[in-house]
């Protein structure tokens, strides 16, 4: 079982299109999730969880859509972890060392003062993993993906969504539109 949901996952792939050096219009939630077939309701909820923490806003009407509302150099990989999913610990102490069946429901002190063992392993390990989070950046990830990926592909994803915006604003669809959907 992953610490972390799908919907992590998801929202970072969907952003890595809003901080793409292109980008320069908003683009929809139902463009991205249309892109990379995931649900559109799905993708809207997690745009919403985004924009009340402040990482994507929003522009209404027929040309709106979300844009990063900062730089993505300024978005760190935490910043999605946290608002898609909140603050959850990697490890949940549960203090089973009190409950050593030698003492009777009443542990002496020196059993359980300070950090238990166990857990100061974890935190450490949490600090570790979420220190490589904040290490990583849309900026970072976007330059990763785009250094692996052919121009042409590149250049047709940009495409698509310059198609998309342009039909949006004719109010029509391309060749790219799924049959029977509009």
């Amino acid at each position: 079982m992953s610490l972390y949901g799908s919907n992590v996952e998801y929202g970072l792939h969907c952003l890595l299109f809003l901080a793409g050096p292109d980008m320069h219009a908003p683009v929809s939630a139902k463009d991205l999730a249309e892109f990379q077939g995931v649900s559109p309701s799905l993708v809207a909820k997690l745009f919403s969880q985004l924009q009340k923490a402040g990482i994507v806003a929003s522009a209404e009407g027929i040309q709106g859509g979300y844009r990063l509302a900062k730089a993505a150099s300024e978005v760190s990989v935490m910043d999605v972890i946290l608002a898609v999913e909140g603050d959850k610990p990697l490890f949940q102490c549960k203090q089973i060392r009190r409950n050593c069946i030698l003492y009777s429901g009443n542990p002496p002190d020196w059993a359980t003062n300070g950090v238990c063992s166990i857990h100061a392993v974890m935190l450490e390990a949490q600090e570790r993993m979420f220190e490589t989070f904040r290490g990583h950046t849309l900026a970072s990830l976007a330059q990763q993906v785009e250094s692996k990926l052919p121009k042409s592909q590149s250049a047709a994803g940009r495409e698509w969504f310059e198609a998309r915006l342009a039909e949006r604003r004719r109010g029509s669809r391309s060749k790219y539109a799924k049959r029977g959907k509009r």
